[in-house]
């Protein structure tokens, strides 16, 4: 039971250690033992950029503890009481051992907690093993030959493995907590345990997903690489089997975490009768600026300072119910090819730990909804589908990218002066005009978006910044919906969760719907013998 103290702040020129004596002198302690479990940059006025700390101070017993939390009259202070994850256990027996589809982050912490606890899990992933994905994707890029299986998208890791391996979550979810001391357990760095903003890295995050799988197979668990699902065999209302590329297995659970391209899983899903519905989600392009540029405007006259992280933005702006926001934001970072269908062409973005590229980028989207696209419930997958093979045919084939700068998109014509920012994308680019690619209700408002985001951050809107498209992944455009048991109505033993599914957006919300999914599980039955 530590004591917590929050809001504990030191300059650019103190050691983040000067925050633990801070804390320990507000309480008026000598702490047996003290860390820091979480730091953040404040930014905001740039004549005062320093850092913010919450501490963790360990004392002799947690009597002590609680004495000396009561005595200090400080809001700063809390007593923090841990909340381990709770195990449920069942009692129905399985016949056959749970199958999980897909490991991304769902599929891998679903299956390294059922596998920790006796249930033998066979994970199918229909991508290669991480180094084969390596060599096919980094042969993508080298020399434009897609394979469909194996991708960005799709295979060891999921599509977070291609990314800059970022852990910033909004559920306040306990699990978070779970999910980040078993990363550190299989070799990230300790650092995500505290900063505000975590992040692995594409590079470190490769281990580690290797590490985290070699602990599920040592525990009597199954990864099956290049093995899709192609089919479910349902009879009266419950699972019976999965049908997959490498042949069927028998099966009564099954949870689906399949991941937000899984385009054909979807179309089986719906022909199977799966309750299915469209749902919103954010189409737009890729911007690059220099990181200096970007250091500049949020730590001016700081910019450059050795303390000082590659700069970082989150921003958005409304227009009625229409909203642009940029993500997945990547620090010293490159925008990347990601397709995962022949003749269509997406980006993402991507850093390494080190974040030390000379570009900083990030996707700015524009929301749309089902009433902008209709089809029904795979109407947002056409929607983007379109989109995609739109922008192969503008970037001239091969998997280039269509691009522009802002200057020449302002101005409403085709164009692209890679002067002052080079583009990232491995494949090449094509000068092109977003306002005649992307449906008129995107391009307006991603124009107003940029314009609105110069006022927030000076030099965001400059001419010379690069725009690069189509950015359409950005989540799942399907839910598969489920009841409060997480299976779905009409498919008892049919868990859906995390992103494919419509449940979560990025690593750690994932990893936790994945985890609640595998609860569930537990909660009916018993380990598998």
């Amino acid at each position: 039971m530590p004591i917590i103290v929050h809001s504990i702040t030191t300059s650019l020129e103190e050691p983040a250690e000067a925050a633990l004596s801070r804390a320990a002198s507000l309480l008026g302690v000598q702490a047996a033992d003290a860390c820091i479990v979480k730091t953040s940059l404040d930014a905001r006025k740039r004549g005062d950029i320093h850092f913010v700390h919450t501490v963790a101070l360990t004392l002799g017993t947690p009597a002590e503890e609680e004495a000396a939390a009561s005595r200090c009259a400080d809001r700063r202070v809390s007593l923090r009481r841990e909340e381990p994850l709770e195990i449920p256990r069942g009692t129905r027996t399985l016949e056959h051992r749970p199958v999980v589809v897909g490991f991304g982050p769902a599929g891998m912490f679903a299956g390294l907690l059922l596998a920790q606890n006796g249930y033998r899990p066979v994970i199918l992933e229909r991508g290669g093993e991480m180094d084969r994905r390596v060599a096919a994707v980094e042969r993508f890029w080298r020399e434009g030959t897609l394979d469909p299986g194996t991708n960005v998208q799709f295979g060891e890791g999921g599509a977070g493995t291609f990314s800059d391996g970022k852990l910033t979550t909004r559920i306040g979810d306990p699990k978070c907590g779970w999910v980040l001391r078993e990363f550190v357990r299989f070799g990230a760095p300790a650092e995500i345990l505290y900063r505000a903003k975590p992040h692995i890295g594409t590079d470190r995050l490769r281990e580690v997903v290797k590490n985290l799988r070699a602990e599920i197979c040592s525990l009597g668990g199954e990864v099956r690489f290049d093995t899709a699902l192609t089919d479910l065999v349902v009879t009266g209302g419950r699972l019976r089997g999965a049908r997959t590329s490498a042949g069927e297995i028998p099966a009564d659970v099954l949870l689906l975490a399949a991941g937000h391209s899984a385009r054909d899983t979807f179309e089986m899903l719906l022909r199977r009768g799966f309750a299915m519905e469209a749902k919103p989600f954010s189409v737009g392009v890729r911007i690059e600026h220099l990181q200096a540029e970007i250091d500049r405007g949020l730590y001016g006259e700081h910019a450059g300072h050795p303390a000082l992280p590659p700069g970082e933005y989150q921003l958005s702006h409304r227009v009625g119910e229409r909203g642009v926001y940029t993500f997945c934001m990547c620090p010293g970072g490159v925008v990347v090819p990601a397709a995962s269908e022949e003749g269509m062409t997406v980006t993402n973005g991507m850093s390494y730990h080190a974040r030390d590229g000379k570009n900083a980028n990030a996707a700015v989207a524009v929301s749309v909804t089902p009433a902008d696209y209709g089809g029904g419930p795979l109407g947002g997958a056409a929607f983007q589908r379109e989109l995609e093979r739109r922008a192969y045919a503008a970037g001239g084939g091969g998997y280039r990218a269509p691009a522009q700068d802002i200057g020449h998109f302002f101005m409403g014509k085709a164009g692209l002066d890679a002067s002052r920012v080079q583009p990232t994308y491995a494949r090449g680019v094509t000068p092109c005009d977003f306002h005649e690619l992307l449906p008129g209700f995107v391009s307006s408002m991603l124009e107003t978006g940029l314009r609105a985001f110069g006022k927030k951050l000076p030099g965001f809107d400059a001419p010379g910044a690069l725009l690069t498209g189509v950015e359409t992944r950005t989540s799942s455009p399907v839910r598969i919906l489920r009841g409060e048991d997480y299976q779905a109505p009409g498919a008892g033993g049919v868990y859906p969760c995390a992103e494919g599914a419509g449940y979560a957006g990025g690593i750690m919300s994932a990893a936790v719907d994945g985890i609640r999914a595998a609860l569930a599980v537990m909660a009916e039955y018993r380990p598998f013998d």
